[in-house]
């Protein structure tokens, strides 16, 4: 290279990274319906794959060891979804009991409020009517129903792409390794090494999370005599999974079936203790010991990839953005330019003795 060689300035390259980015979140975005599922697949093909192996290595073949690990997979999930579904049911059959007394006690609130704050009830409850239609309104059913709908197209299209992937996962790995120069292959294989580690202790310490919290969550609401406490408990373990937010949401839900449900205010406020006591437990004992710390990001990446990934990608986004925000650090941690960011997202919090921008 001359000595005069061309160099772009900062700002130049900050805005075509800007412009990559945004170009490549909208690609992302219009093709969700066909990344999402395949997003998903290879995640659970490297937790499978184990499994597979191992039967090959017990003389198995490859194309029946696979399709028996997949079929597995997918027993497994359709039992805990029969078990939700079973759970619901029964939720559902009482669910004119619960709208009654949602409305005797909306009707109370309506009259405290009156006589607190001298409004007159008939301007409270067209307030209310014009919250509701504005929140229907917001919800959009249709949009609501279509995200369903990719979501089951999503779940019929799993076991196929998680079939393919195994039997081809030769052909990718070859084919990613062609991708890259010799000298590069070391540094390659190490980043799909960590990756892989990375997703298989996510997410078998993940499943055992959910387990756990589940037990946890459904018998502390049944020791409390809180209704629906089982499919409660499940709910709340898998919203757990939702770094954050999940658990916020779940203690929500519980405690205003417990406030519908019963009649002093004092069950509200025990279950969200109970719902405090097992999030101490979970960041403090079950995320370090089961999940791992080898996803060693810090809490507010952690948060912000959530938003993100639920601006982007909806609830699947939410569930994936833990685990491809972690590779992401792998690739970032093993390419030197990259290696700040990397830190960025890591948990790794320096001392303010070895920070030079520091005052002394």
């Amino acid at each position: 290279m001359s000595e005069h060689e061309f160099k772009i300035p900062f700002y130049a390259r900050f805005t075509l990274i800007l412009i990559g980015i945004s170009a490549f979140s909208y690609a992302m975005y219009i093709a969700q319906d066909i990344i999402i599922p395949i997003v998903f697949a290879t995640i659970i093909a490297i937790l499978l794959n184990p499994v597979v192996n191992y039967l090959v290595r017990k003389r198995w073949n490859r194309m029946i060891a696979i399709a028996l690990a997949v079929f597995l997979a997918v027993c497994l999930v359709s039992g805990v979804l029969y078990l939700v579904s079973t759970q619901l049911a029964m939720f559902s059959e009482t669910f004119p009991l619960l709208r009654e007394k949602f409305g005797t006690v909306y009707k109370e609130m309506v009259q405290w409020t009156s006589e607190k704050f001298s409004i007159r009830q008939s301007k409270i409850n067209l307030w209310m009517n014009d919250s509701q239609s504005e929140a229907i309104n917001e919800f959009a059913i249709g949009e609501k129903i279509s995200e369903v709908g990719r979501m089951l197209v999503i779940a019929m299209l799993l076991p196929v792409y998680l079939v393919m992937i195994l039997y081809y996962k030769p052909l990718l790995l070859e084919f990613i390794q062609r991708l890259f120069h010799s000298q590069h292959h070391i540094a390659v294989g190490e980043i799909l090494r960590n990756s892989k580690k990375i997703i298989q202790t996510y997410l078998a310490g993940i499943f055992f999370e959910i387990i756990i919290i589940a037990v946890m969550n459904s018998a502390g609401l049944l020791l409390l005599g809180i209704e629906y406490a089982i499919i409660l408990g499940i709910i709340g373990a898998i919203l757990n999974t939702i770094p954050y937010i999940g658990g916020v949401i779940a203690a929500g839900l519980s405690m205003a079936i417990a406030f519908v449900t019963k009649d002093t205010m004092i069950y509200p406020l025990l279950v969200l203790g109970l719902y405090l006591l097992i999030q101490f437990i979970d960041n403090n004992y079950i995320i370090p010991k089961i999940v791992s710390s080898r996803v060693q990001l810090n809490a507010l990446t952690s948060i912000v990839v959530v938003l993100l990934g639920g601006a982007l990608w909806g609830i699947p986004g939410m569930f994936l953005s833990i685990p491809l925000t972690a590779i992401v650090k792998v690739v970032f941690d093993h390419i030197e330019p990259l290696k700040p960011w990397g830190f960025l997202l890591g948990n790794i919090v320096p001392t303010v003795a070895r920070n030079p921008f520091s005052r002394r």
